[in-house]
């Protein structure tokens, strides 16, 4: 009997280990916040074949799980991937190699940039983006000239941060045969006394874009990749690239399928004919990591640049914007698309394009629907147009940073009383109950921590203003943090399959060294991404 107590306990011992699930990877000594509807908050999680396939207490995960790979977080937090609504994810990583001309404090700094710039590069074009007149002590939009003296004799071509706008160097316009009498429509092409001044807005940009040379195959490998390294070190998971050809979606697929590329993608499909002609026919589909089932249209411009179509003119102006393209464009798709069962998203900024496509779609809708159509950005909303978002079930996809990127000069453009039903995220969010963000970058930072800083503070990186501006339309935490995550998984469809850290979901999660939820205003934008994991597997 006294040998048999102990083999009896050895027994049990050895049972119980034999018992254990073997997993892939289990996490644990953290904090996880679920973000499911109930808010629920973990300890650990038990993975496998790239899914969640147990959540809850520390030692209810190791008491039946086991893994060679085991991630001590060292009581950190965890919270679901995060999601971009909407961003540039393949532009941004083209922009990489050309002249950056963000936070530059003058337009004389510009031209200095982009000298530096042309003395490293062979390229015959000289190409950049991100000057921001808004910013600099005279606000006046730049003239060619300073370009014409520093590049006689190569070609110049540098675009607004909203890249509605650009200027062209003398040398530029000539080969893209622009010249005074040049008429466009959707765009302008400013004068002054009659003379080109070299700033092209809106569709007058393409007619320069139209003879550069377009990045090859293996300039946007590069793109993509570098694009991806950024962003998986600011715990980005999925992206929603608003507006990408044929050709660059069968790249993406294609190191998908290599390995090479592993965030998740959601793809908006440029309205353009090749895309309609294709798409159309072959319908939508769904890899693992790419998911094409929307098109993006532009309705109008930008306000920094006047492009952004509006109701009634700017301050001090007599321009009110314009659409982009003929109404006829929008409606005829709009029937299409929801004939072929694809999701239409639309780039709507001023008052006058909001009201009209949400009126287009309304027309095709019907009323109620689950179609989930987006106006992407809604920044100026006429105060009698708000509850047409909740009438057709249109959703508001919207960048908490423009509105702390505009909110110093917007009001110069708009007067106070249109700029109350600005960047009205609160008001949005109550239409029909969530809210998907993004960032629209490169426009703006790629961080989701600015992100969620712009939506909860409403203030810049600076701190400012000190009560936030139109504070009444900041975010609570937890809706920023649904923005970025399982309601910006709603807005592509996909809310079965990731958005919170539930059981049968994928497992794409990020570790944070603070805890958004109580981390300190002031410390919020100190908050760093220590982990990222897509399936179970860390990727950064």
């Amino acid at each position: 009997m006294k040998l048999f107590i102990p083999y009896f306990f050895l027994f049990l011992t050895l049972s119980g280990c034999i018992s254990k699930t073997p997993v892939d990877l289990i996490v644990h000594n953290a904090t996880i916040y679920s973000i499911n509807d109930e808010n629920a908050i973990f300890e650990a999680m038990a993975i496998n074949n790239g899914k969640i396939i147990a959540i809850g207490k520390e030692n209810q995960i190791l008491n039946k799980y086991t893994s060679v790979n085991k991630v001590d977080a060292l009581n950190q937090y965890i919270y679901p991937g995060f999601i971009d609504a909407h961003c540039h994810f393949l532009g941004y990583g083209l922009t990489l190699d050309k002249v950056d001309l963000t936070n530059t404090n003058s337009f004389d700094e510009v031209v200095e940039r982009c000298k530096k710039y042309a003395q490293q590069t062979n390229n015959k074009w000289i190409t950049g983006r991100g000057w921001d007149n808004t910013k600099w002590e005279n606000k006046a939009f730049p003239k060619k000239e300073l370009l014409d003296k520093a590049f006689p004799n190569r070609p110049v071509f540098i675009r607004r941060i909203d890249g509605h706008a650009g200027i062209a160097n003398q040398y530029a316009l000539d080969l893209a045969q622009i010249t005074d009498s040049t008429k466009i429509k959707g765009g302008k092409i400013v004068k002054e006394n009659g003379k080109i001044t070299g700033l092209l807005i809106d569709n007058a940009v393409e007619l320069v874009l139209n003879i550069i040379p377009k990045p090859d195959l293996n300039q946007k490998k590069k793109a993509l990749l570098s694009a991806q390294r950024n962003c998986l070190a600011v715990g980005l998971t999925t992206v929603d690239d608003a507006g990408l050809d044929k050709e660059d979606v069968e790249l993406i697929e294609k190191l998908h399928q290599t390995g090479e590329l592993s965030i998740r993608i959601y793809a908006m499909l440029n309205d353009t004919k090749e895309n309609f002609d294709y798409y159309l026919e072959n319908g939508t589909y769904q890899t693992e990591r790419l998911t094409i089932n929307a098109f993006k249209f532009y309705g109008d411009g930008a306000l920094g640049s006047k492009g952004a179509c509006l109701l009634k003119p700017y301050t001090n102006d007599t321009t009110k914007g314009f659409l982009l393209k003929d109404t006829t464009h929008f409606k005829k798709y709009a029937h299409l698309l929801y004939e072929k069962g694809f999701q239409m998203c639309t780039h709507a900024i001023g008052d006058s394009t909001v009201r009209f496509i949400l009126n287009t779609y309304g027309e095709v809708l019907q009323g109620t629907n689950d179609r989930r159509w987006r106006i992407e950005h809604a920044q100026i909303v006429d105060s009698s147009d708000f509850n047409l978002f909740r009438k057709y079930t249109i959703i508001p996809s919207v960048q908490p940073t423009h509105a702390t990127s505009d909110m110093d000069w917007v009001s110069l453009v708009l007067g106070k009383k249109r700029t109350r039903f600005g960047y009205a995220y609160q008001d949005l969010l109550k239409q029909n109950g969530w809210l998907p963000l993004g960032t629209d970058f490169p426009i703006e930072d790629i961080n989701p921590i600015v992100t969620f800083y712009a939506a909860v503070a409403r203030k810049n990186k600076d701190g400012l203003p000190k009560n936030g501006f139109q504070i009444k339309n900041a975010l609570t935490r937890d809706q920023a943090l649904r923005g970025m995550t399982i309601w910006a998984a709603l807005s592509n469809f996909e809310e079965e399959q990731k958005g919170s850290l539930e059981v049968g979901k994928v497992a794409d999660f990020v570790l944070l060294n603070k805890d958004l939820f109580t981390v300190a205003e002031d410390a919020i934008l100190t908050t760093k991404v220590t982990a990222t994991y897509i399936n179970g597997v860390q990727v950064y």
